[in-house]
């Protein structure tokens, strides 16, 4: 306002002088309007993301960072930058995107292949069963011929099947791809989290370059060749995250509380780390041993019980072993057939992966504290109070219920009553 009322007055006397002219007023009035706008047009130009840029960085003062005046980049530079880092996240968040609808594809169509061999392998050996039981009611001759060789000939197929289906594991397969397509949009997501709060940095497209490349190692497409052992001889919970680097820190100490940190927040995360090592990680791992225990044994016995069915039906009429053969050959099938069912149909493959990526789920969030924890500026970690809210959730509990939780899991001291102890997970 005061500016306003200089150059009005400055204008009335320019005009009432008797030594000025209307060429030297027009002059003096573009020259006053070129300094009225100066000031917008410096403040529009501000290098404020320079410093924003440096503070992300953990340096106060960016001189001490660049000492020389050559060193400190322009804004142009900056901004170049900042945008070649926004383009390759975004390139990556299609990438991301593009893998998370090619694993939903994937996924849905081994469910549909378990569904369908399911059912044809089950089709298969009921009706060589059912072939085996005819035959001993024809004659000899060609009508015993013709069913003791398709009978045969259908266990033979059948056990061939068997032994691929139990090999590949397709509900299992399918469980891997759902696993994989979730976990993939759910880092898209983050992608677009991370580009709407902040600038992106290279640290940013390096991360989360490892982590597409941990999830394709995790959930791998192919079947011949880059397939994981469906039966492994030790079983460890699913990891389909990059190794990440601790640090050693000191941590908080003392009641003051430092970017939503204290002491009493710290000792709480690390009884939280204890719980989920001792009661939800390893009951899933004690789980999924136990399941692929039971899927190693039924994936033995439907094939062998159809093998057996295979070589018996070969000698039904046979005046020694014909009424055996015949009881054995169908009964055989007929157990082979509830076999399958109960490890297909029940979904025994897809059971494993599933207490696998439950115990993988326990250990990212013991690996993520413990992360968080060793951190050693506590100002560069995640705000506390987000921190915790978002493990007890991820938990299925609230922030008060997980202090209860770790206040009762401080108070254990013996081995017996860390097993009375509930479980840190209310989700599975």
């Amino acid at each position: 306002m005061a500016t306003l009322q200089a150059r009005l007055l400055l204008s009335s006397s320019i005009s009432s002088s008797p030594f000025s002219s209307s060429s030297s007023t027009s002059s003096c009035a573009r020259s006053l309007g070129v300094t009225f706008r100066a000031p917008r047009l410096k403040a529009a130009c501000l290098s404020l993301p320079k410093y924003a840029h440096y503070k992300h960085r953990g340096v106060e003062n960016p001189i001490e960072a660049y000492p020389s005046a050559s060193n400190i980049p322009t804004d142009a530079e900056y901004s170049s930058t900042t945008a070649t880092m926004v383009e390759e996240l975004y390139a990556i968040a299609e990438i991301v995107a593009d893998r998370a609808e090619m694993h939903a594809n994937v996924g849905e169509q081994r469910n549909n292949w378990n569904n369908l061999l399911l059912i044809s392998i089950n089709a298969i050996t009921l009706t060589a069963a059912t072939m085996v039981g005819l035959a001993a009611t024809v004659g000899a001759g060609t009508p015993l011929l013709a069913f003791k060789l398709s009978s045969t000939l259908l266990y033979t197929a059948a056990t061939g099947m068997l032994l691929v289906i139990n090999k590949i594991q397709p509900s299992q397969l399918a469980e891997e791809q759902r696993n994989a397509s979730r976990l993939f949009r759910q880092l898209h997501e983050q992608i677009h989290t991370r580009l709407a709060l902040r600038a992106p940095t290279s640290i940013d497209v390096k991360s989360t370059t490892e982590k597409v490349l941990a999830l394709d190692k995790a959930y791998p497409l192919p079947l011949l060749g880059g397939m994981r052992e469906k039966f492994p001889t030790t079983i460890d919970p699913a990891v389909w995250w990059p190794v990440q680097l601790r640090l050693q820190g000191e941590g908080v100490h003392g009641e003051i509380e430092k970017n939503g940190w204290s002491e009493n927040l710290e000792q709480e995360m690390r009884e939280i780390v204890g719980v989920l090592k001792r009661k939800d990680t390893a009951e899933y791992v004690r789980l999924s041993k136990l399941v692929s225990k039971t899927s190693r044994i039924l994936s033995i016995s439907g094939p062998l019980l159809t093998g057996i069915a295979a070589i018996v039906s070969t000698m039904v009429g046979s005046p020694l072993y014909g009424s055996w053969a015949v009881l054995i050959g169908v009964a055989a099938g007929a157990v082979a057939s509830v076999v399958n069912t109960l490890e297909h149909g029940g979904q025994i493959g897809m059971v494993f992966e599933m207490y696998r990526n439950n115990a993988g789920f326990y250990r990212l969030m013991e690996e993520s504290i413990e992360s968080a924890l060793s951190e050693k500026e506590v100002e560069r970690r995640e705000n506390g109070e987000l921190f915790e809210m978002k493990v007890a959730l991820q938990l299925g509990r609230i922030p008060s219920d997980l202090r209860d939780l770790a206040s009762a899991s401080s108070s254990c001291t013996k081995g017996d009553d860390h097993k009375s102890l509930g479980f840190a997970g209310k989700l599975f």
